[in-house]
């Protein structure tokens, strides 16, 4: 069975640890390494990155990385983020699982 790694910003660090899953904690210019961190675990099947870190990564190089590993890499949304954000992710995932874009309405 393959593992879940949640990496998640410093203030989070106790969240998901305390659930017996991996974390790993990481300031915005340290995620991408995390990221590749995990990913470079054969063991790792799923790696769970919080919105917050995104912006160490950019857009482009996270699609990059989607695209690249075998496993899957999700966003988890930011506690006090709502809305549109959430919407576009969730149509891309969808898109990239089912082959097409399916249109989500409210």
């Amino acid at each position: 069975m393959k593992r879940i790694v949640f990496i998640t910003p410093a203030d989070a660090r106790y969240g998901f640890s305390l659930a017996g899953a991996t974390q790993l904690t990481a300031a915005p210019a340290e995620a991408e390494a995390a990221v590749r961190q995990a990913m470079a675990d054969p063991e790792c099947g799923l790696v769970v990155i919080d919105e917050r870190l995104l912006p160490g990564i950019g857009e482009e190089r996270f699609q990059e990385m989607e695209r690249r590993w075998f496993g899957v890499l999700i966003v988890l949304p930011a506690p006090e983020a709502a809305g549109k954000e959430e919407e576009d992710y969730a149509a891309r995932l969808i898109r990239r699982v089912i082959g097409y874009h399916v249109r989500l309405m409210p």
